[in-house]
């Protein structure tokens, strides 16, 4: 993770991710994870609660990928490197289908 104004960068390794789903509008899908991180890559001090807010089209295509800290944004944002593992997650099969199955409700 990267904090703003600083020069300071550590790369987080998530295990897992329990996703939480809801339809914005006839355009948007938001996309609540709570990850699970690996215990030799630990979240920064500074946030206490940490998700994940992922922004995808109804077709599944990823818009924006932002961190919370209790809910809201924070003063992080993810590395290249993050965003990769958060991707590949949101790319698996079974979370394209459950991404398409709400956009059609």
């Amino acid at each position: 993770m990267i904090q703003y104004g600083s020069d300071t960068i550590t790369a987080l390794r998530f295990l897992s991710f329990k996703p939480q789903m809801e339809r914005r509008d006839t355009q948007w899908i938001d996309i609540e994870l709570r990850p699970e991180i690996a215990a030799e890559t630990p979240v920064p001090a500074e946030i206490t609660d940490l998700t994940v807010l992922v922004i995808c089209t109804h077709g599944g295509v990823i818009a924006q990928i932002v961190p919370h800290d209790e809910g809201t944004d924070c003063e992080f944002q993810f590395t290249f490197e993050e965003k990769e593992q958060i991707r590949s997650y949101i790319e698996q099969a079974d979370m394209q289908a459950a991404i398409a199955n709400l956009a059609r409700n």
